[in-house]
């Protein structure tokens, strides 16, 4: 092996016996002195975490291990849900400078201002070139620290998700070297060499036309789009739709809200999607899961397995033309637990698309309790949505 060239091995086992589940994935990147080791497993093994995580460093010698829990793990071309299984990347990154960092809700409470996080991290912004995040949706304020991290960081690419695990206890777990905790964060800030080329797939399809938003009203409702009754330019759209379309919006409805204002055209891809909550009915103002401006463009979206499919094939098909010659090292998935077979009925539907359209690989994820991406040149914490971050080479230009 080349020390000189950036080098990555995944591993994905399925085991009930967590013992021989470790011991096969080690197997698999054992031809990798890593730099960092991205480690994700199901929620079923949580007594042994801190056991593994210890057997992972002292097998590996790597300086960073980081990872977290999930409802289901994710390999190359494999989704593996509500199954014991765990899954491995190893990474060998000359060149590159990795910086862990680990948050919790105090240190994003004590934080005064951009400024104040990256005192507050001791990382400055033009230390990091991108970020992977892994949080707690349970303990931490999730919204805030995506927000704030936004702010401190601006433009440059985050990806990332929140782990998942028991719904009904709300007990998750996040691992950084050799301690396991239910609370908080861990950043890898990434520099040098390397950086991520984010890939956020919302999963919609924008109908009808994009309008502009006239009235909000003081609880956020969104009352006027272009100077009539928000529920019913809802109305009219659903209603130039075609049947088989009126047929998918069926309770697939969502509203897109502007990423970037100064856009010439509107497309997929262009907006921040939320959820459409319901109308009310005296007033015609629609509730959303964001807070609107007027002034802002809004278009209403259709989300289902066939405008999901096709959003997330058409990403990675642009990003092999901007890529070109730069093929990626290994990727990151955090891809919603609302999708999988639930919303493709199909296993390993996601995994499988980036393996079609990318090659194989080396890959490793997990399915999360929301999902971390850039949409236009700021970051958002998501729903439904598959973010993906690919570690390429940093063009020296």
């Amino acid at each position: 092996m080349d020390e000189r060239k950036p080098a990555a091995l995944s591993a994905l086992v399925i085991d009930e016996d967590w013992e021989q589940a470790l011991e096969q994935a080690l197997a698999q990147i054992k031809d990798i002195a890593a730099d960092v080791i991205f480690f994700f497993a199901n929620i079923e093994f949580a007594p042994y975490f801190p056991t593994m995580l210890r057997i992972l460093r002292r097998a590996t010698g790597t300086p960073i291990l980081i990872g977290c829990s999930g409802q289901g793990i994710i390999g190359s071309d494999q989704e593996l849900e509500d199954l014991p299984a765990i899954s491995l990347l190893a990474l060998k990154l000359p060149g590159a400078k990795l910086q862990p960092v680990r948050l919790t809700q105090e240190i994003l409470e004590a934080s005064k201002g951009a400024q104040g996080l990256r005192e507050q991290l001791g990382i400055e912004l033009d230390e990091v070139n991108a970020w992977f995040m892994l949080a707690d949706p349970f303990q931490m304020d999730c919204e805030t620290l995506v927000e704030k991290f936004s702010q401190a960081y601006p433009s440059l690419p985050m990806i990332g998700g929140l782990a998942s695990g028991d719904i009904e206890d709300r007990e998750s777990y996040i691992f950084y070297n050799d301690d396991v905790y239910e609370d908080g964060a861990i950043g890898l800030a990434i520099s040098g060499d390397y950086t991520i080329l984010p890939l956020v797939s919302q999963g919609c399809d924008p109908i009808g036309e994009a309008w502009t938003i006239t009235k909000v009203l003081d609880n956020g409702l969104i009352e006027g789009i272009s100077n009539r009754s928000a529920h019913r330019m809802l109305i009219d759209t659903l209603q130039t739709l075609s049947p088989e379309l009126q047929r998918r919006a069926q309770r697939n409805l969502l509203v897109g809200l502007a990423a970037d204002e100064y856009q010439d055209a509107y497309e997929r891809g262009s907006f921040l999607v939320r959820q459409l909550f319901g109308v009310d009915r005296r007033t015609g103002a629609l509730a959303v899961g964001a807070q609107a401006r007027v002034g802002q463009t809004i278009q209403f979206q259709l989300r289902d397995a066939t405008s999901a499919d096709l959003d997330l094939h058409e990403l990675l098909l642009q990003a092999k033309i901007d890529l070109g010659d730069n093929q990626p090292i290994a990727g990151l998935l955090c891809t919603c637990n609302g999708r999988g077979i639930g919303m493709f009925g199909v296993p390993d539907h996601d995994a499988g698309v980036i393996a079609r359209e990318l090659g194989q690989i080396p890959l490793s994820g997990l399915f999360c309790n929301g999902e971390i991406g850039p949409v236009g040149q700021r970051v958002f914490l998501h729903g439904f949505t598959a973010s993906l971050g690919l570690i390429i080479k940093k063009d020296p230009a």
